[in-house]
């Protein structure tokens, strides 16, 4: 189901088929994985608001609370669907302080948690 449908074998498209033949939710839900999953390769943010809408048409409740999630920062959503920015830079410098910052706990004070930020 998460797998680009181009990229399944044939074998693969028959289990899939099978299983989704047998479970209507389960049908659904890969519709909706499947769409969302291209509006984000093919950065269509102006398609959010119709896919929320399906999801919410569907007895998904799961997929509701991604659906209420997401609306309450939609349009920081639709921006990030549509607009070529990353943050992508910024978070994996955060990532590496929050390592260093873990991996010092408790051992040593600010100054040298400094020189290591600095120094990595």
């Amino acid at each position: 189901m998460l797998s680009r449908p181009e990229t399944l074998t044939d074998t693969e498209h028959i289990r899939l088929k099978e299983v989704l033949a047998n479970c209507p939710e389960l049908e659904a839900l890969t519709g909706h994985v499947r769409s969302f999953a291209e509006m984000l390769t093919e950065r269509q943010g102006h398609r959010l608001p119709q896919w929320l809408d399906a999801v919410r048409s569907d007895d998904l409740p799961s997929l509701h609370t991604l659906a209420a999630g997401i609306d309450r920062d939609r349009d920081a959503v639709i921006a990030g669907l549509t607009l070529s920015w990353s943050s992508g830079a910024v978070e994996g410098h955060v990532n590496r302080i929050e390592m260093l910052k873990r991996q010092m706990f408790g051992r040593a004070g600010f100054q040298l948690l400094r020189k290591r930020v600095l120094l990595a």
